[in-house]
């Protein structure tokens, strides 16, 4: 859309009736391509999406019926037209009054490309080339304790380093206070049954964060949040606070920098302080990669939008694999595969996302005096009144003035993930309650 309209989306902006997009097909009125994109606002932006979708549907249409499938053209629809849209926000609104659906501040996997969370069923590992790099910490006693890592660069995120509980090596340094190499941070050494004492040196530093492991712990041993990579995948402005002034001025050397400079410039920082040791070790490991995405996961901490997967919920999973078992399965060890996914969901699923297109999350929030949103406390609409687009729409007992201004409101500036609607598939075909008679 954003290619074939020379447009792009900016949801601040408001709706422009009667919006002509400057090109289809990207070519201006002088039959040269247009390359500068037109900021448009969201309603402006979903326009043209539903206009192209119905260009492209004419085609498959046709190849359809080329085909010779057995298609009841009646029954057309789409999953961002008006009810699917209204069947979605339904089930999120129900999701959310049944206590399922919750908003959390917290580490999430993160697309630097796209900009957006991820899920756990979006991920995939594909193998990478990486090194190990051995990294000298100072004991309480002056001594050095060398650490293994593949990710030299979050040394200005460590907030702890980890050993094994039955480690012997390790055991008597637990809460001792060790110093990190070039930031000379003190972190506390402590045990977690995580941690490998077979792997590099059987220590490990806890960065916030390197990998889903590095989440784990954080929660667990209820430890400090230093983020130092922005959603960007770049390094922030800011050092952590624990930094002296010195340490500060050495992590500006990180500012801006993308993971890959970053750890090449951490490299530098380590040698020029004689903090590395031995030579970089090469190495092939599975790294987790969003399934549309070309560069690594990070993880950042952002507020996002999940439906309860685990815990009491865990019946659920239990329903499905037995559901499973009713079913004749070609080829039989598809089931094994369905059993294996299922309880591999040991998450709940993360349903925001920070996209343009898609349906929105029904929701707005109150602002305080200071224009701080109060997220505590979303604002739903009725029913009645789905689908809604909480960037246009204004909330019960708030004027469209409001938005934005303190004492007012914002929508919610998320949608939800495309599965969120597409498992709803038969709610969508059979109308649910929008047509009693067809859904029964």
């Amino acid at each position: 859309v954003q290619n074939y309209f020379a447009v792009r989306c900016d949801p601040s902006l408001p709706y422009q009736a009667d919006f002509e997009p400057p090109a289809r097909e990207a070519v201006g009125p002088d039959g040269k391509a247009v390359k500068q994109q037109v900021p448009i606002s969201r309603p402006n932006f979903i326009e043209l999406c539903d206009e192209l979708v119905a260009i492209d549907e004419l085609a498959f249409e046709d190849l359809w019926r080329t085909l010779g499938l057995s298609v009841d053209w009646s029954h057309l629809y789409a999953t961002i037209d008006e009810g699917s849209r209204r069947a979605s926000q339904r089930a999120f609104l129900r999701n959310l009054a049944r206590g399922e659906a919750y908003q959390q501040e917290a580490p999430s996997l993160w697309d630097v490309t796209f900009q957006t969370a991820v899920a756990q069923a979006e991920l995939e590992d594909r193998d990478r080339p990486s090194a190990y790099h051995k990294l000298k910490f100072t004991l309480p006693d002056g001594g050095d304790l060398l650490i293994d890592t593949t990710r030299p660069e979050l040394l200005p995120a460590c907030v702890a380093v980890v050993a094994h509980p039955s480690d012997e090596r390790y055991i008597k340094y637990e809460g001792h206070s060790i110093t990190t190499p070039v930031f000379d941070v003190q972190v506390p050494l402590l045990l977690h049954e995580l941690a490998d004492p077979e792997k590099g040196t059987g220590v490990a530093m806890i960065c916030t964060f390197g990998d889903t492991t590095d989440v784990t712990w954080w929660r667990e041993l209820n430890l400090p949040a230093r983020a130092v990579i922005g959603r960007n995948g770049r390094f922030i402005d800011e050092a952590p606070d624990v930094m002296s002034p010195d340490a500060k001025e050495a992590y500006g050397r990180l500012v801006g920098k993308t993971v890959h400079s970053a750890k090449e410039a951490i490299v530098e920082m380590l040698q020029e302080t004689d903090t590395l040791v031995g030579e970089i070790r090469p190495i092939t490991h599975p790294v987790k990669f969003f399934e549309k995405g070309d560069k690594p996961l990070e993880i950042v901490t952002s507020r996002q939008w999940y439906i309860r997967n685990g815990g009491r919920e865990r019946d659920l999973g239990q329903a499905l694999i037995a559901r499973g078992s009713e079913m004749a399965w070609h080829p039989p060890y598809m089931q094994s595969r369905y059993t294996n996914w299922v309880d591999g969901l040991n998450g709940d699923w993360l349903i925001s996302r920070q996209r343009v297109f898609g349906v929105p999350i029904p929701l707005w929030y109150a602002l305080d005096s200071n224009g701080e949103p109060i997220y505590d406390e979303p604002i739903a609409p009725d029913e009645s009144r789905l689908p809604i687009d909480p960037s246009t729409d204004v909330p019960p007992g708030y004027d469209a003035d409001m938005r934005g201004e303190p004492n007012g409101f914002i929508g919610d500036p998320d949608i939800m993930d495309t599965w969120a609607t597409s498992s709803l598939t038969p709610q969508i075909a059979g109308k649910w309650e929008d047509d009693p008679d067809l859904f029964a």
